[in-house]
């Protein structure tokens, strides 16, 4: 067991040892992403043959739209996804900005309008798990928000489900290119996919360290990496529940997924543990969730109940699952955390699938100050001022003063043009 005390030094080691990209990853998509920038499709080719294993040529990158129709899913996980589908989009709309206005000081009109971007990029993690769900929890959105041109990229092979799903979201474009090199070719464009405005998705330490080192040449939403779960647990938790909720997200595929189980009990974490590693057994051909177990995994006690609200600040995990008396009000101390999940009925995989907020979250601390994805992500806030006359004149000499302490006489004479008599105006009161 990677067994931590807290407070201590060693989870101090460990609170900074999560945050930073191992700098072989680092050194590696630098030079992805170089190559795509200088060579365009024929890196991509390239680079897919070398990481996907796949052959692939320039005219077989984007997918026709006839694939998407002709791809099915069995009747169940049509009638499932389709719920889901309905949940992403009722949420969504739920918390779509509007645009308002309201009267200033001035008695001048000041407000938001919201627009939809242009075009976006979305990224679906695709290899041994193929992430059907994110679909929905991304490309779906971006209809929600208005957005025209939606462009997914995916590795391939693409499986017959995440097809499905892409042509039940209406995505606009589709392509069969994954990994670093997929975020860098939707960032600077090729000869064959345009360049986004924006680019959204989870996906593996490389994807997320190429959304990292691109930002400022396009807008990225989030870090989100490998998934992570900490689940807060006492007494009153289901201790073979909370065994099981921390198997599920242990066994997403990477092998770098992180899992924490945090508690002021040793009693509860030994019996969380012990329940664990007798429920792995019936996993034990996934060789990426052994990996977990022996490297990802973290029991951490508290010396109060307090403490587990530090370690959950301290950490940001992506997802938080409360199994505590009293869950709502542990819950409101909270202020790191991608989503939270409340009491021992409320297990992340609802999250994951079919709850209806997106499950794309930050990862790798993140959550401290970034926020889960919304569908206000997949649109332009503007701000916008209007002045009548009337109101020009009540702000002039507050005009005036900023001018002049800040040494902009341009600034002054901008106002002074317009109203000339401004001077005897009232200021702000």
């Amino acid at each position: 067991m990677q067994w931590l005390p807290h407070p201590s030094r060693e989870f101090d080691r460990l609170a900074r040892a999560l945050r930073p990209t191992p700098p072989a990853v680092e050194r590696a998509v630098t030079g992805i992403l170089r190559a795509v920038r200088e060579r365009g499709d024929d890196a991509l080719v390239a680079l897919t043959r070398r990481f996907d294993g796949v052959s692939l040529k320039r005219s077989a990158m984007r997918v026709s739209p006839s694939v998407l129709r002709r791809a099915g899913v069995s009747p169940g996980l049509a009638r499932a996804a389709r719920g889901t589908l309905r949940e992403v989009r009722a949420f969504a709309l739920a918390s779509l900005p509007r645009d308002w206005t309201r009267r200033n000081a001035h008695g001048a009109s000041v407000g938001e309008k919201f627009d939809p971007l242009g075009r976006v990029g979305v990224y679906i993690p695709g290899g041994s798990v193929p992430l059907m769900s994110t679909v929905y929890m991304t490309v779906a959105l971006a209809r929600v928000a208005g957005v025209r041109e939606i462009a997914v990229c995916t590795p391939p092979p693409i499986a017959a489900p995440l097809l499905w799903a892409l042509g039940e979201c209406d995505a606009t474009e589709v392509y069969q290119i994954g990994g670093a090199q997929a975020i860098a070719a939707m960032a600077y464009g090729t000869g064959t996919i345009s360049a986004v405005d924006k680019i959204f998705g989870p996906g593996n330490s490389y994807v997320t360290e190429a959304k990292r080192q691109l930002f400022g040449v396009v807008a990225v939403d989030l870090l989100a990496g490998p998934s992570e779960l900490m689940v807060l647990a006492d007494e009153s938790a289901r201790m073979d529940w909370a065994a099981a909720d921390l198997l599920a997200q242990a066994e997403h595929g990477s092998g770098y997924e992180r899992i924490f189980c945090v508690s002021p009990s040793r009693t509860v974490l030994r019996a969380i543990h012990d329940e664990l590693h007798r429920q792995a057994g019936r996993y034990i051909s996934n060789r990426s969730l052994a990996r977990v177990l022996s490297e990802g995994t973290w029991w951490i006690q508290t010396r109060t109940r307090k403490g587990m609200v530090e370690v959950a600040n301290a950490l940001a995990p992506e997802h938080l699952q409360i199994m505590t008396q009293q869950a709502r009000q542990v819950a409101s101390k909270i202020r790191a955390a991608g989503a939270i999940f409340l009491g021992n009925h409320s297990p992340t995989v609802l999250g994951d699938f079919v709850a209806g907020p997106s499950h794309t979250l930050p990862t790798g601390g993140a959550g401290r100050a970034i926020s889960g994805l919304r569908v206000a992500d997949f649109m332009r806030r503007t701000s916008m001022v209007e002045y009548p006359s009337v109101s020009l004149g009540r702000a002039a000499a507050g005009v005036a003063v900023f001018a002049e302490a800040e040494n902009l006489p341009a600034h002054a004479a901008s106002m002074q043009i317009r109203a000339p008599a401004a001077g005897d105006a009232d200021g702000v009161d």
